[in-house]
């Protein structure tokens, strides 16, 4: 009874998983990372009977945008693809009649019915299609139980301490590598696997990634209050920090973060505060400065003493007489200060005196224009008014008297005055 029961379980299996399947996946929701494949059954589909882990030669699966598909035989990954579109399943290592060669088909098919023989009517197989989610998972929440380490560092003052950090938000991630994460993680699952299943665990090592990424933007001379606008460096020194659990093994990566807040301890904020004001005073002016509305405070208050306003100002003169540094030596002080740093700062070069502009705007050094070609003019020369005034034009600009013409008369060396070529006297020729 035994073999005519596995028998018979062979030809009907072996005949109801003939028919070709069009496997797909529907919208996969959010909180769900991987899908097992359904089958399209409509009440018109005579296939109703087939193994639900057999994928016939020659069977359609359809793939979705934000989907990966991969096809598991025996547990080990046999063909992927994320792009858009349907495809044939055409390596099956199960037969089908509709398929191929009728004559191979038949072949392989009787092939196919001894191997379940041997296996009591069953396929001794399992194939599997899987879809994986990889669009952006977005609305992950996290916060801070315990404060961060953060080293507040400003070279302008000399400031290096370190203080703590609480912070809150969300963040998102996508599957960058599905093969991995099926290999590492989900593996072959009965229906679905959701994000709660390893929700835990990520919050934990996306916390610990915080301090090494805070660690990073610190020694970029980041401060913590403008890391809320910063969020792509965060991202890459967060990926940076979860590179080995999460990019290598488990084919994940953080998309984006958004800080719903990110606070240090009042008394660290106060303490950096005081620092800052101190390390103000190392300027001389500026510590003037404070002397001077410090006094003019004391005067007001002096003013307005009930003992009276003479009462007042005596207890002011010997506050003054008590000693300390003079507000006018202060200010002197600065002011000597920013004269030497004007003086110290790098000059700007001067322009070659020898430089003329073309009238096509380009500078120049030589005799032509190197843009087109043209002429460097010539400098123009002056003359002297009767008046006094200085011109180079033909009229004096400030008695409109017509610039003199040029005389001929020239004087020879031997002190003679000509008119001609040669001197009337010696003789020499005008140079």
């Amino acid at each position: 009874m035994g073999l005519i029961r596995a028998a018979a379980g062979a030809i009907g299996g072996t005949m109801a998983d003939q028919w070709l399947d069009f496997f797909y996946a529907d919208a996969i929701p959010n909180h769900i990372l991987v899908t097992r494949g359904q089958r399209q059954r409509t009440g018109r589909s005579a296939n109703t009977k087939g193994n639900e882990n057999i994928i016939a030669n020659g069977s359609g699966i359809a793939v979705a945008d934000g989907q990966c598909m991969i096809i598991v035989e025996q547990g080990r990954i046999m063909d992927f693809c994320a792009e858009p579109g349907k495809y044939t399943w055409d390596q099956s290592s199960e037969p089908s009649l509709f398929a191929g060669d009728l004559g191979s088909g038949i072949q392989q098919t009787f092939q196919t019915m001894w191997n379940r023989f041997k296996h009591g009517g069953d396929t001794g197989k399992d194939q599997r299609v899987y879809y994986f989610n990889i669009r952006e998972n977005i609305g992950n929440k996290f916060g801070t139980a315990s404060p961060i380490p953060f080293r507040v560092v400003d070279t302008n003052i000399g400031l290096d301490i370190d203080i703590t950090l609480r912070a809150n938000g969300v963040y998102s991630f996508r599957l960058s590598d599905p093969l991995l994460f099926y290999t590492n993680v989900s593996g072959n699952v009965e229906r679905d696997y959701t994000i709660d299943q390893i929700e835990q665990q990520m919050r934990s090592e996306f916390l610990s990634a915080l301090k090494p990424a805070f660690a990073r933007l610190s020694a970029m001379g980041m401060r913590y209050s403008a890391i809320p606008g910063h969020t792509q460096e965060l991202c890459q020194a967060l990926n940076e920090a979860l590179t080995e659990k999460w990019g290598n093994l488990r084919g994940m990566e953080v998309v984006s973060v958004a800080l719903n807040s990110l606070s240090a301890p009042k008394e660290d904020e106060d303490m950096i505060k005081q620092l800052q004001r101190k390390a103000v005073m190392r300027d001389p002016g500026m510590a003037g400065a404070a002397i001077v509305s410090a006094q003019a405070d004391a005067m007001k208050a002096a003013a307005s003493n009930q003992g009276g306003a003479m009462t007042g100002f005596m207890g002011l003169n010997m506050a003054q007489q008590a000693g300390g540094m003079n507000a006018q030596d202060l200010l002197m002080a600065g002011q000597q200060q920013r004269q030497a740093d004007v003086g110290s700062a790098p000059s700007h070069p001067q322009p070659n005196a020898d430089t003329w502009s073309c009238s096509c705007g380009t500078p120049n050094t030589g005799r032509f224009c190197q843009e087109c070609g043209t002429p460097r003019p010539e400098p123009a020369t002056g003359w002297n008014c009767s008046c006094g005034m200085t011109n180079t034009g033909r009229f004096c600009q400030e008695c409109g008297t017509p610039r003199p013409e040029p005389s001929n008369d020239w004087t020879c060396s031997c002190g003679a005055s000509n008119t001609g070529r040669f001197c009337q006297e010696c003789g020499s020729q005008r140079s």
